[in-house]
């Protein structure tokens, strides 16, 4: 690789300024090169393809094992890399700090936390006390890391559009530099997200076939990523041949 970790960093900053960023969720080498050849910016982990590529459900892997996946990413791409972090594998705001410092220690662009404590949230206060022993983390190391405050109430049906919206303006104001909340499917709710959290950048997972960057871009929306949206398609792809061949004994006719 001939980019420094400080330069992916700086560059990956840089992509959040102006315009729309495209962010796929690979989740081993093989996904990285390809979108290296597609053109792809920059590149964002997700936990739960990563932990399917294990043969594990999503939350299973576990803290190290995440961090050496996130060491092995980072070290094999120009391309800035963004954590999926999950929770910060710990409640308390200093032991997601300490956990924040090693993630850093991978060689990571930027990491999210989010607020999602088993099938609920975090109770508010803890939640934002979390983000900001994040960034205060981050500030520590002397790293330019971006952190990304995500919340997960519309993607689990713990917290409604009003409740969402009220999160991610106290963790951007906790020091969150991008805001995130899976689950936004709605144009109209997407466009009231980022007025209400502006200037900060607002990532949208594109998780409903009806949303395109185009129209995202249009709303001000600042970053788009896939999360485990690649490795689903990945694996359908996987079960139908698999599946053709087991039951008829042939492949399909196209694989491309």
């Amino acid at each position: 690789m001939s980019l420094s970790t400080q330069e992916k960093r700086r560059r990956f900053r840089a992509l959040h300024q102006q315009g729309t960023l495209i962010l796929p969720n690979p989740w081993d080498l093989g996904g990285v090169r390809r979108l290296e050849r597609l053109g792809a910016q920059a590149i964002a982990s997700s936990s739960a393809a990563y932990a399917w590529a294990q043969g594990l459900d999503d939350f299973q892997p576990g803290r190290d094992a995440l961090l050496e996946h996130l060491r092995h990413l980072a070290s094999s791409t120009d391309l800035p890399v963004n954590a999926d972090f999950e929770d910060g594998f710990a409640a308390q705001p200093d032991e997601v700090a300490a956990n924040v410092r090693l993630a850093i220690g991978t060689g990571i662009a930027g990491l999210s936390i989010e607020d999602r404590r088993d099938d609920g949230l975090y109770e508010k206060d803890l939640a934002v006390a979390r983000i900001r022993a994040s960034r205060a983390a981050i500030q520590s190391s002397g790293e330019d890391v971006l952190l990304v405050g995500r919340s997960e109430g519309l993607l689990t049906g713990a917290a409604g559009l009003d409740e969402t919206i009220d999160r991610l303006q106290a963790y951007a104001q906790a020091g969150a530099d991008v805001v995130y909340a899976p689950g936004l499917r709605r144009l109209d709710d997407i466009a009231r997200v980022v007025q209400a959290v502006a200037p900060t950048p607002v990532n949208v997972l594109l998780i409903d076939p009806s949303l395109t960057v185009p129209d995202l871009a249009a709303l001000g929306v600042r970053r788009v990523s896939t999360g485990a949206q690649l490795a689903v398609a990945a694996w359908a792809g996987f079960e139908q041949a698999a599946g053709s061949l087991l039951q008829h004994g042939r492949l399909p006719e196209r694989l491309s």
